[in-house]
């Protein structure tokens, strides 16, 4: 190993270091209190005031840091990027947020490599999603599951650049394929700030019915795509 490989080497051993014990750090001393904020949107749209101008910046950060710190829930953001901002400019604000936070996710994994994604994320999951990578059909293998209600997409993202993928197109497909659930749940916020109870109530529970049912389903889906993603590499092996 050359010096410059090994220089390369440390560097990276120690951005992962940094990284693993800031997420930790930031997970530890900061995440009960902004999801006890962020349940509360009428604090939360206190708080946002309170920076001025610079209320719509902190709020794009409260976004890309639950998309890097993936233990934070972001469906709650979501909802409140609604109630404060309405269901429109809710919707297009929180889909920057998330954009921005899946480019950083995305570079990071592709820096950092597989000794990042092991160090929170388990084997088993690891090994759910493992297929994805070095697919040739990972495009649309990955719309799917960021279509699906209750994948693990924050998780998928770190996933996705160990992937052969471009990144431009991952964030068009991931983009794209989150965008209903980003309005449903902006909706959701928009009709809580405008005290239209009925109307949540129907949409939740809507919401709710097809999150369980993509729940049943998701393991299927995911079976399914293991056995086109076998096929293709197969066809692939012969081929080469």
């Amino acid at each position: 190993m050359n010096n410059r490989r090994k220089t390369f080497l440390i560097i990276k051993i120690i951005l992962l270091l940094l990284f693993v014990l800031g997420t930790i750090f930031v997970t530890i001393k900061y995440e009960p209190y902004i999801i006890q904020l962020i349940r509360n949107p009428d604090r939360f749209k206190d708080l946002l005031t309170s920076y001025g101008h610079l209320s719509l910046i902190v709020f794009l950060g409260f976004q890309v840091t639950q998309v890097v710190i993936a233990a934070i829930p972001g469906e709650l953001v979501q909802i409140a990027g609604g109630y404060i901002y309405g269901t429109f400019w809710g919707s297009i604000y929180s889909v920057i947020g998330i954009a921005l936070g899946s480019v950083i996710a995305f570079s990071i994994s592709r820096l950092l490599g597989y000794s990042l994604i092991r160090t929170f994320i388990s084997q088993e999951k690891l090994e759910k999603f493992n297929f994805l990578i070095n697919n040739p059909k990972s495009e649309i293998i990955m719309f799917v599951l960021f279509l699906l209600p209750g994948a693990p997409k924050d998780l998928l993202t770190y996933i996705a650049g160990l992937t052969p993928i471009n990144p431009v197109m991952f964030f068009i497909i991931s983009t794209v394929a989150r965008f209903p659930a980003l309005l449903v749940t902006s909706y959701i916020g928009a009709n809580m700030q405008k005290g239209n109870y009925i109307t949540v109530a129907v949409v939740s529970v809507i919401a709710c019915i097809l999150c369980i049912i993509a729940l049943l389903i998701k393991d299927r889906i995911i079976a399914r795509l293991h056995k086109i993603s076998h096929k293709d590499n197969a066809k692939k092996n012969e081929n080469e």
